[in-house]
């Protein structure tokens, strides 16, 4: 948990809401441009997801997600340095999303679909309560860093979550469990991890299912998260009231990370995710326009959390239920590549809409259709498989 709360998933995405006005106002780019930042991230960390989560395969999530994290902190630390100029701001990006993504659910999900099967969903929900912990902790950190030092201060000021906290007590007691500490879910009859090869997941229609369902709803949740504290403030509230409106996205996350996350467990995961991803769809309607309440406008957070909650238990509960643990760092890479991409390229479109319009209307009416289409898709997935071989069909 705490090495996801302080990785390269959620720390970027709640720290640029916060830095895209004082960027703006500092150096006159337009918000398309500051947002292509952690779309360069994004795009590039999702594109090496695949490789990070085969070398977790191979070579254990121990090893991976420390050095990775280690990585991240200097790098973004470093960003107190950023030049001054689109080219260098986004090579920058580019060459944290090199080094970064081993700190993501990438490779922690490994190790805890390695300890847990039958309350795999709420365990997963518990660790990935980090994105939660996350919001609600670096946007006040990075506010009274920007206060006091300007947007540059914010990095460094962050950069001591992931160096001075996640990593002494990863490196104290993080590991994987050994052979005979494995829950009998995860091992076939004969004691070895059962699972599809990624060849056979990528043959198999739910692997397509859960490609497309991941991308709209990335496609719909990235830009919103990232925007927020801009399209709540069309509203008429202060900068210091929409933020406070991303804190209600963070109670989002996490109370709906773990109802999710308890129902999994218990009933059909696609049955449940798929009514949670409506919610969303409601908050983008409430977010559009001009004037609308402040209780109205926390509700919307609230549930745009929700979906984020969500999406992130379904990626890493769902491949392991269909596809197994064999090869679950490959599978897990290749199926987090779309909420890379999607979730980095959406600010660019949330950015570009802003920039046409003067307005985020368009974009939100947009991501009601993309929510819904993408829930709705999970429920063609079918039956969990019991062995290797059902998965295989």
């Amino acid at each position: 948990m705490l090495g996801v709360t302080c990785g390269a998933s959620p720390l970027p995405f709640n720290v640029l809401p916060l830095m895209i006005g004082p960027i703006h106002a500092d150096l006159g780019w337009s918000f398309a441009l500051i947002s292509a930042g952690v779309t360069v991230l994004g795009v590039i960390g999702a594109l090496m997801a695949p490789l990070f989560g085969a070398a977790a395969d191979h070579i254990g999530v121990r090893r991976v997600a420390l050095w990775s994290l280690a990585a991240f902190g200097i790098g973004f630390g470093a960003f107190y340095f950023l030049p001054a100029n689109p080219a260098g701001y986004i090579a920058c990006w580019a060459a944290l999303g090199l080094i970064a993504i081993g700190s993501s659910p990438v490779t922690w999900s490994r190790a805890i679909s390695m300890w847990f099967d039958r309350r795999r969903g709420l365990a997963l929900a518990i660790m990935l309560m980090g994105t939660s912990l996350s919001a609600l902790i670096v946007p006040q950190i990075a506010q009274r860093a920007i206060e006091a030092g300007g947007w540059r201060a914010g990095f460094p000021a962050l950069a001591v979550l992931p160096l001075l906290v996640a990593l002494p007590v990863a490196l104290l007691w993080f590991r994987e469990p050994r052979p005979e500490e494995r829950p009998p879910g995860v091992t076939d009859a004969s004691g070895a991890l059962w699972g599809l090869t990624l060849g056979q997941a990528v043959r198999s229609y739910r692997f397509w299912v859960l490609i497309t369902s991941i991308l709209l709803i990335a496609f719909a949740y990235g830009g919103a998260h990232i925007h927020m504290v801009q399209i709540v403030a069309m509203h008429g509230v202060t900068p210091k009231v929409a933020a406070g409106v991303m804190g209600l996205v963070a109670i989002g996350i996490l109370s709906g990370r773990l109802i999710v996350g308890f129902l999994f467990d218990r009933l059909w995961a696609p049955g449940v995710a798929f009514p949670a991803l409506l919610l969303p769809a409601f908050a983008c309607l409430l977010l559009m326009g001009t004037g609308t309440s402040l209780t109205w406008l926390m509700l919307a957070g609230y549930l745009l959390g929700v979906a984020a909650g969500t999406e992130a238990d379904v990626i890493a509960f769902l491949a392991a239920k269909y596809f197994g643990m064999a090869h679950f760092g490959r599978i897990y890479g290749m199926l987090y590549m779309p909420f890379g991409v999607g979730s980095a390229i959406s600010p660019i479109l949330y950015g570009a809409v802003r920039d046409a319009t003067g307005r985020y209307d368009a974009m939100l009416m947009a991501a009601m259709l993309l929510f819904a289409t993408g829930g709705a898709l999970l429920l063609t997935l079918g039956r969990y498989p019991r062995s290797a071989e059902q998965g295989v069909s």
